[in-house]
Formats: C-alpha cells, sequence, structure tokens
C-alpha cells in the first residue's frame, strides 16, 4: 500500500512553464484537480506527500501549505538522496512510495519508487521504465490521473470520491 507520494514541480505539477513579470516576479500554474486529489491524500486520508523540486520557489512552497504537504525539498540535485531521507524519517519503505516526474532528474528517484510514474509529456527515457505513463500532461491532470491510479489500487476509490459527495 502507498503511504507516501512524491512529486516533481516543474512538467509534471505545472505545465513546465516559467513566466516572469516586467518586475521579475515569478507566475507558475498549477491544476486544481491534481490539488483536490493532493488534498484529500493528506486532508482526509492522512497520508505523506513531498514535493523535492530542482528549482527554488515561493510558489511552491505556498501551494505545498495548501495542500498539507509535509515534505518540501526545493533546489534539489540527488532527489533520491532526499527521498531516502524522508523514508528513514518517516520510517517507509521504497514500495510504499509512489512519485512522479518528467524529466531526467527524476531518473533515479523513480527508479527506485515502489510505484512511477510520468506526465505524457515526460522524456523517454522514463518512459522507458516507470509503471505507468499518464494519458495527461504535466500540469494538465497528470498528478491526478496518478492520484486516482493509486486510490483505485490502494483500495480507496470509494473513499476518495465519498471525500466530497
Amino acid at each position: 500500500m502507498i503511504e507516501l507520494i512524491v512529486l516533481d514541480v516543474d512538467g509534471t505539477l505545472t505545465d513546465g512553464k516559467i513566466m516572469y513579470t516586467s518586475n521579475g516576479d515569478e507566475i507558475k500554474s498549477f491544476d486544481v484537480a491534481d490539488g483536490l486529489a493532493i488534498a484529500v491524500w493528506t486532508k482526509k486520508f492522512a497520508k505523506k506527500a513531498a514535493i523535492i523540486t530542482g528549482r527554488k520557489s515561493a510558489l511552491v512552497e505556498r501551494r505545498a501549505k495548501e495542500l498539507g504537504i509535509s515534505h518540501l525539498h526545493q533546489g534539489i540535485h540527488n532527489k533520491d538522496e532526499v527521498l531516502e531521507n524522508i523514508l528513514k524519517e518517516e520510517g517507509l519503505e521504497w514500495n510504499q512510495v509512489a512519485a512522479i516526474g518528467d524529466d531526467l532528474n527524476d531518473y533515479k528517484m523513480l527508479k527506485k519508487a515502489g510505484l512511477s510514474f510520468t506526465p505524457e509529456n515526460g522524456t523517454s527515457y522514463l518512459k522507458d521504465f516507470v509503471n505507468v505513463v499518464c494519458e495527461n500532461k504535466g500540469g494538465e491532470g497528470a498528478v491526478r490521473e496518478m492520484m486516482e491510479y493509486i486510490f483505485k489500487e490502494d483500495g480507496l476509490e470509494e473513499d476518495f470520491v465519498n471525500a466530497w459527495v
């Protein structure tokens, strides 16, 4: 059973585009449906979630707080090492982890995760070995698709649906 979800940001939780205003402020776009499923995971099911991302952004920190994500690691080069530390802290094993990422900096982490995903527009290097290649693109429901897959596989689908009806 999956106890921890691990999320990349750019290209996974977002479409990978980074926009700057004329004042230098960064703009990212997050999918509401992704967020709804993550919030059910963390708040209704009291399960763990982590964001491990290569870039740093105050917007990501805000989004993590909104969704109840307990582990936020930004500016990370070796994602699998950070995840190993989270597993030790939480007393979990790799087979209890589901992770999603879209590019080569996610490679080692996805190789080790018990259940691995990449968005439809993820690099082919990941598509060759992940458990699930999502039909949706990053920032366009790929994380929601991952979450629904986990809810079904772990027998939580009815509870997920009932969380909102």
